[in-house]
């Protein structure tokens, strides 16, 4: 397994759209054991594919504390959205250290691939439809940023651009750690 560098706002590279996997090869389960590494070691709680510059429709959530209940989601789609809305405040490992409130729809049904390629279909509501609705957005090319209004965009671009600055002058390689 091997840490995966995680692309961060506002790379061009995030707004890929992820292609669909063909077959679950031992190569995608070996990317899916690289993303959870990544993941754990960010630490979060999800990452898509696109958010480490691998441009399939892959994702990996864990939502338990101690790290023990993984859920692998290869060619993910979402099925059906309940009406109710739900806000909550959401963060991006792609965006660091910027949490803002979102709303998105309450309950989900989706369905996707397992790690062994196996067809399963879960609903999710509370943080897992949060989530779910979080990467799947990602895999579209989509950030939670951009369902913020243009003032709040345009606060995180300036906040983020500040800190690669001084990321750069202070000889530091890689991300932007706000």
């Amino acid at each position: 397994m091997a840490l995966l560098n995680i692309l961060h706002y506002p790379d061009p590279r995030l707004r890929k759209k992820a292609l669909p996997v063909d077959a679950v090869t031992p190569e995608i389960q070996a990317l899916v054991d690289d993303m959870l590494e990544t993941m754990y070691d960010a630490p979060g709680i999800g990452l898509a594919a696109t958010q480490v510059n691998v441009q399939l429709r892959v994702v990996v959530i864990d939502l338990s504390e101690d790290r023990s209940s993984p859920l692998v989601l290869i060619n993910p789609e979402i099925t059906w959205y309940s009406d109710e809305r739900e806000v909550m405040e959401e963060g991006c490992l792609s965006v660091p250290v910027i949490f803002e409130r979102v709303e998105g729809a309450d309950r989900i049904r989706f369905r996707a691939l397992n790690r062994a390629g196996e067809s399963y279909e879960l609903e999710a509501d509370g943080l897992l439809a949060v989530c779910v609705q979080h990467e799947l957005d990602h895999l579209e090319g989509r950030l939670f940023v951009d369902k913020l209004s243009m003032l709040k965009q345009q606060r995180i671009r300036k906040k983020v651009d500040k800190e690669t600055r001084q990321a750069k002058r202070s000889g530091r390689e890689e991300g932007v750690n706000l």
